[in-house]
């Protein structure tokens, strides 16, 4: 049976860089037809997924909020004369609608397509998203993918939002790094208190 799994982590944990491993296992080893979605608001990398490693790919579909996952997908289908893709790979899960999480669960049992999706659980100011919300109540497989703290010392499990290299509580909950003087580190809970709150 398909399933829908959710890879979480905080910044700088390797999600993008795993999901590119994916597609490659997909796409490369096993000659298949894996197609990546990715939110438009994650206007970091225009169309790509990029790795902090330095790897990109373009993004098959970027999806807007008022769109439909399932027609998106179907038109990608019929685009390349497939009954339906592989495997539904998600980067940025964080920022899809509650609604459009919900297609991509029903989507692993009706076409029985697998999806994986990668995201923050958490905003900078420790606040849900609510696209990893609903992936934490929906999905069938949850798996954190682990980093560091700037500390060394324990595993980061928060995203400090810096703006011109100072944390800051300040500003909506969506700042893509990389923007402006936007950028982010990734904390444990005792450094998040000590440099944030």
């Amino acid at each position: 049976m398909a399933k829908l799994t959710f890879y979480y982590g905080a910044m700088n944990s390797g999600k993008s860089t795993d999901l590119l491993q994916a597609r490659y296992n997909y796409a490369e080893e096993s000659n298949g037809n894996p197609v990546i979605i990715k939110p438009a608001k994650d206007t970091k990398a225009d169309r790509n997924i990029s790795s902090r490693l330095g790897i990109e790919y373009e993004a098959d579909l970027l999806i807007t909020e008022e769109m439909l996952v399932v027609e998106a997908l179907s038109s990608w289908c019929q685009a390349r004369k497939v009954e339906k893709p592989d495997a539904v790979l998600v980067d940025e899960a964080q920022f899809f609608t509650p609604s459009q999480i919900e297609e991509l669960f029903w989507y692993t049992t009706n076409p029985g397509v697998p999806v994986v999706a990668y995201g923050l659980r958490t905003d900078s100011k420790t606040n849900g998203f609510p696209g990893a919300s609903r992936l934490l109540e929906l999905a069938h497989d949850i798996r954190e993918i682990k980093t560091v703290c700037i500390c060394k010392k324990n595993k980061a499990l928060l995203n400090a939002r810096k703006v011109n290299g100072v944390f800051t509580l300040d500003g909506p909950q969506v700042a893509i790094d990389g923007e402006g003087d936007v950028s982010y580190s990734s904390l444990c809970a005792s450094c998040y208190q000590k440099l944030v709150v």
